[in-house]
Parts: structure tokens; sequence; C-alpha cells
């Protein structure tokens, strides 16, 4: 009952301040309409991002490098195992660069319950023959239906269709700039020239943008066939075995246990785009200072309207206090107003944020470079408006809770003396 009564008090002293009470709630929904339109725009351009490189990216990379033998023939030889020995320019082994037993790493991979997804791979290198030029070129050789399922490798073709590289004998997908560079097409036929100098001449059936005009100007895909043929490797011949993992945390650690369980490197997705994920999370924590100070700033806007209500209505809370209400009655009045305005300040500073991400969202972004984004990237996580509301509450509460403690130790007889 008593609490029913301090909450018509504050709403009668709420309506008595309009203008005041507006103000401090509009600053209240500017401050977390901008706080969850800008998490939103930042996370989503992240995830774009995201999108373009760390999706592309396997979790675990097992490959072969080659290396320095770790002891040189005189460290062995027993005649000279009694000094000291210095080797200068010492030279990498000659070796292949092809996985051993690849194919018992395979099985061993697709036993693993923490193995979400294999998809082998050979790399090599060639010369895209244009005329009397030779362009440098990168080529991979991918098992297609795995490398769609784990890597989306559909979302980026921008012309012909990715299966055909399964199904066309001797096919090849283009990157755009090799496209633009030899004014070429789908359906047309160009040459490589193998790092072993063999001439191949394959179909093209496709087109691929993955926003990294770099990549696009070397890359190329072959099947795992077609690439075998190129290299003159048997079946068995593979460079890279992509895995990716139920756990994206547990990658370091898998990493190190297959290179030590199979002989071969192993580079996790942590490592692999160390500096990328750093710049993510800096602008991710940018976007949290900005907001945070907003509603940091609304706080002492209304810090400030409620310490002007306190000095304008003495004579009001006097009276309270003559009446019988304690100081702790009239703290909870004023910290029920400070409340009240973060509470539908805040609700309201919700609902325009999501008006203005979903605005954001259908803003037209065409970009040749990005193929299958249409619009600007939002993210709607539940998560940034349950932190907008926690924040939007906390901060009107410790804005109110100071001008609150203040009414509450008014003497009620100074103020009646003084009039």
């Amino acid at each position: 009952m008593k609490l029913k009564l301090l909450i018509s008090i504050a709403g009668s002293l709420l309506l008595a301040r309009r203008r005041q009470t507006l103000v401090a709630a509009i600053g209240v929904t500017f401050s977390i309409t901008m706080f969850i339109a800008l998490l939103g725009f930042m996370t989503g351009l992240n995830d774009l991002l995201d999108g373009l490189v760390l999706n592309r990216t396997p979790h675990v990379r097992l490959y072969k490098e080659l290396q320095a033998a770790e002891r040189q023939p005189v460290a062995i030889a027993p005649e000279y195992s009694k000094g000291y020995n210095i080797v200068r320019s010492v030279k990498l082994k000659s070796d292949l660069l092809a996985l051993r037993n690849s194919g018992n790493i395979i099985r061993a991979l697709e036993a693993d319950e923490r193995v979400t997804g294999i998809a082998p791979k050979i790399v090599t290198q060639a010369f895209y023959n244009a005329g009397l030029t030779d362009l440098t070129g990168m080529i991979s050789g991918i098992d297609v239906v795995e490398e769609n399922r784990l890597f989306r490798f559909s979302d980026y073709i921008i012309a012909g269709s990715y299966i055909d590289l399964k199904n066309v004998p001797n096919s090849i997908i283009i990157g755009k700039g090799i496209a633009d560079n030899m004014l070429t097409g789908t359906g047309d036929i160009i040459q490589l020239t193998t790092p072993k100098g063999d001439r191949f001449q394959l179909k093209v059936v496709g087109i691929f943008e993955s926003g990294l005009a770099e990549i696009d100007k070397v890359q190329s895909y072959v099947s795992i066939t077609t690439a075998q043929k190129m290299v003159n490797e048997p079946g068995n011949y593979l460079t890279d075995i992509q895995v990716q993992l139920k756990d994206l945390k547990q990658a370091p650690a898998v990493a190190r246990e297959f290179a030590s369980l199979f002989g071969v490197q192993a580079m996790d997705i942590q490592a692999a785009n160390a500096q990328f994920e750093t710049g993510s999370f800096i602008r991710t924590l940018i976007s949290y200072a900005v907001g945070i100070t907003l509603l940091i700033v609304a706080g002492f806007g209304i810090y400030n309207i409620l310490n002007m209500m306190i000095y304008e209505k003495m004579d009001s809370i006097a009276i309270l206090k003559a009446t019988g209400f304690s100081g702790s009655d009239v703290q909870r009045v004023f910290l029920i107003i400070a409340l009240s305005i973060g509470f539908f300040g805040g609700l309201l500073g919700l609902l325009f944020g999501w008006a203005l991400s979903a605005l954001i969202d259908q803003v037209p972004f065409v970009t040749p470079s990005l193929p299958t984004i249409n619009t600007y990237p939002v993210s709607y996580s539940i998560h940034f408006y349950l932190i907008a509301g926690f924040f939007s509450v906390i901060t009107t509460y410790f804005a109110g809770f100071f001008p609150a403690r203040k009414a509450s130790r008014v003497d009620p007889v100074i103020i009646i003396r003084g009039k």
C-alpha cells in the first residue's frame, strides 16, 4: 500500500516537470538507439569480414613444409663428435610436398568425434598462357562437394556452376581478375603450364570473385583428379588436408596434437588469422566503448534534471517529511522517478534501435568486390538488446541515487523556517 502511494507521488512529480522528464527520457532513448544501431552495424561488418576470410579458412590445416634437417651429417659422424661443428648456408631437404600416408590420416580424422568435416586439397603453382605472355597463378585441386559444404564455395561463383568442376572432365574455375586479364569467360578453353613444364588445356566452367583482388588475379580451382593429372602424380597425392572442428576454440590444441600424431605441420585458424582477429576485437571494443559512453552522458543529464527537481520541490519534500514520510521514503520516490525515466526511455530506445538497424539493413550496398552482398550488413543479436536494457536501468539508477540521497537528508524544519 505504501509503495503504491510512493509511486503515485513519483508520478505526480514527473508530470509536474513534463518538459524536463521528456528531455531526460529522450536522452536515454537516443543513447540506447545509437548503442543498438552502432553495435549491430559494427558486428554485421565484422561478420561480413569474417565471412570473407575466416569462413574460408580451415580450423586446422595439415600440410608438409620443406625444412632444413634438424641434425646435419657432420653432427652424426663419430670422427667429428668431439669438436665444435659450424655449418653455414644449410639447404632445404630434397623432398616432395605430398603428405605421406594421406589415406590413413583421413581415415583417422573421420573417426575423430571432434571433427565435423574434412576437405583434401592439392596446391600447386602454374602459369596461365595468355598469348606470348605467361601469368603467374596458383591452382587448388579440391573435393568440390566437401569444399562447398565446409567453406561455402558456391557463394563466390559469379558465373557458371561450382558442381560443373566435378562433372566436366579437365575443367577449371578461374578468378575474376584472371578472366579480365585473359579476356576469357565460361565455355572457353585456356592453357596452363605446370611447374614441370607440361602444357595442359582446361575448359572454363565458372568464374569466382572472393572480394580480395590479389587472390582473384592468381587463384583458380580444379578437381582433385584434374590436379593430380596436372602434376603427374598418383591418386593418393595430397598436399593439404583441411579440417573443420565442432569447437573452434579447440583448434590450437588439436593442431598440436595432429602435428605430433601424424608427423606433419599443422596450422590452426587463430594462428593463421591472428592479425585479422585482433582487428575485429578492436572494432567491437570501440563500438561498446562509444555506446556505453553515450549511456553515461545520458546518465549525467538525468542527474542534473533530478537535482534541479529537488531544489524546486524542497517545499514538497519538507511537507512529505513533516506528514510522516521518512528519509528512505523520499529517497525511494526519487529513485522511482529515475528508474521510470530509464525503463521507459530504454524501452523506446530498444524499439528505435531495432527500427534504425532495419533501416540500415535496407540501404543498398552494391560493390563488384562483394557479389553476394546487396545491403549493408547488420547483426540483430539478442545480446545487444539485453546489454542495452541492463545498462539503461543501471545508469539511470546511479544517476538518480545521489540526488535521491540528498533529498532524503532534507530537514523540513529548516525549509519551513526559511519560508
